[in-house]
Protein backbone atom coordinates (compact mmCIF):
# COMPACT_ATOMS: atom_id res chain seq x y z
CA UNK A 1 0.00 0.00 0.00
CA UNK A 2 1.49 3.42 -0.88
CA UNK A 3 0.46 7.05 0.45
CA UNK A 4 0.99 10.09 -0.48
CA UNK A 5 0.67 13.02 1.59
CA UNK A 6 0.57 17.18 0.14
CA UNK A 7 1.09 19.72 2.76
CA UNK A 8 -0.20 22.80 1.38
CA UNK A 9 0.37 26.57 2.43
CA UNK A 10 -1.87 29.05 0.55
CA UNK A 11 -1.76 32.28 0.81
CA UNK A 12 -5.42 34.56 0.53
CA UNK A 13 -4.51 38.07 -0.27
CA UNK A 14 -7.70 41.26 0.48
CA UNK A 15 -9.20 38.47 3.22
CA UNK A 16 -10.18 40.77 6.25
CA UNK A 17 -12.23 38.63 8.51
CA UNK A 18 -11.93 34.69 9.11
CA UNK A 19 -15.13 34.06 7.45
CA UNK A 20 -14.15 35.33 4.37
CA UNK A 21 -11.18 33.36 4.67
CA UNK A 22 -13.19 29.65 6.11
CA UNK A 23 -15.44 29.99 3.09
CA UNK A 24 -12.66 29.60 0.77
CA UNK A 25 -10.87 27.02 2.40
CA UNK A 26 -13.95 25.48 3.24
CA UNK A 27 -14.53 25.23 -0.76
CA UNK A 28 -11.43 24.24 -1.74
CA UNK A 29 -11.42 21.21 0.58
CA UNK A 30 -14.36 20.47 -0.36
CA UNK A 31 -13.75 20.23 -4.15
CA UNK A 32 -10.75 18.64 -3.20
CA UNK A 33 -12.81 15.28 -1.81
CA UNK A 34 -15.57 15.24 -4.36
CA UNK A 35 -13.17 15.18 -7.24
CA UNK A 36 -10.33 13.53 -5.83
CA UNK A 37 -11.59 11.20 -3.86
CA UNK A 38 -8.91 12.16 -1.18
CA UNK A 39 -8.92 13.14 2.41
CA UNK A 40 -8.24 16.67 2.65
CA UNK A 41 -8.43 19.01 5.70
CA UNK A 42 -6.90 22.29 7.14
CA UNK A 43 -4.33 21.46 9.36
CA UNK A 44 -2.73 24.46 10.79
CA UNK A 45 -3.22 28.38 11.08
CA UNK A 46 -7.12 28.58 11.37
CA UNK A 47 -6.67 31.90 12.99
CA UNK A 48 -4.89 33.50 10.66
CA UNK A 49 -7.24 35.78 7.99
CA UNK A 50 -4.05 35.57 5.54
CA UNK A 51 -2.84 32.44 5.76
CA UNK A 52 -3.90 28.57 5.68
CA UNK A 53 -2.78 25.20 5.50
CA UNK A 54 -4.31 22.57 3.75
CA UNK A 55 -2.97 18.23 4.75
CA UNK A 56 -4.20 16.15 1.93
CA UNK A 57 -3.44 12.01 1.80
CA UNK A 58 -4.45 9.86 -1.23
CA UNK A 59 -3.84 5.76 -0.88
CA UNK A 60 -3.06 3.29 -3.94
CA UNK A 61 -1.62 0.14 -4.89
CA UNK A 62 -0.01 1.78 -8.16
CA UNK A 63 2.99 4.04 -7.49
CA UNK A 64 2.31 5.81 -11.02
CA UNK A 65 -1.20 6.72 -10.35
CA UNK A 66 -0.67 7.77 -6.98
CA UNK A 67 1.98 10.45 -8.37
CA UNK A 68 -0.22 11.23 -10.92
CA UNK A 69 -3.28 11.72 -8.49
CA UNK A 70 -0.92 13.72 -6.76
CA UNK A 71 0.18 16.36 -9.97
CA UNK A 72 -3.47 16.79 -10.07
CA UNK A 73 -4.13 17.54 -7.64
CA UNK A 74 -1.50 20.23 -6.95
CA UNK A 75 -2.46 21.83 -11.17
CA UNK A 76 -5.95 21.94 -9.62
CA UNK A 77 -5.26 23.49 -6.58
CA UNK A 78 -2.23 26.29 -8.32
CA UNK A 79 -4.98 26.56 -10.66
CA UNK A 80 -7.92 28.08 -8.73
CA UNK A 81 -7.05 31.36 -8.50
CA UNK A 82 -8.41 32.36 -5.26
CA UNK A 83 -4.92 32.80 -3.64
CA UNK A 84 -1.27 32.33 -3.94
CA UNK A 85 0.45 29.00 -3.67
CA UNK A 86 3.00 29.42 -1.01
CA UNK A 87 4.45 26.62 -0.07
CA UNK A 88 3.95 22.64 -1.27
CA UNK A 89 5.20 19.93 0.42
CA UNK A 90 4.60 16.12 -0.85
CA UNK A 91 5.90 12.97 0.62
CA UNK A 92 5.08 9.21 -0.88
CA UNK A 93 5.51 6.08 1.36
CA UNK A 94 4.69 2.77 1.45
CA UNK A 95 2.69 1.30 4.46
CA UNK A 96 3.30 -2.06 5.23
CA UNK A 97 -0.17 -3.96 5.36
CA UNK A 98 1.00 -7.04 7.15
CA UNK A 99 2.90 -4.98 10.38
CA UNK A 100 -0.63 -2.95 10.25
CA UNK A 101 -2.77 -6.18 10.59
CA UNK A 102 -0.55 -7.21 12.91
CA UNK A 103 -1.17 -4.53 15.53
CA UNK A 104 -4.68 -5.04 14.77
Amino acid sequence: MLVGLLTVTIHLHGIDSLKGKRKIVKSLVERLRSRFNASVSEIAAQDSKQLAVIGISAVSNDGSHLDEQLDKIVNFIVNDGRFYVGHIDRETFTANEKEHLDRL
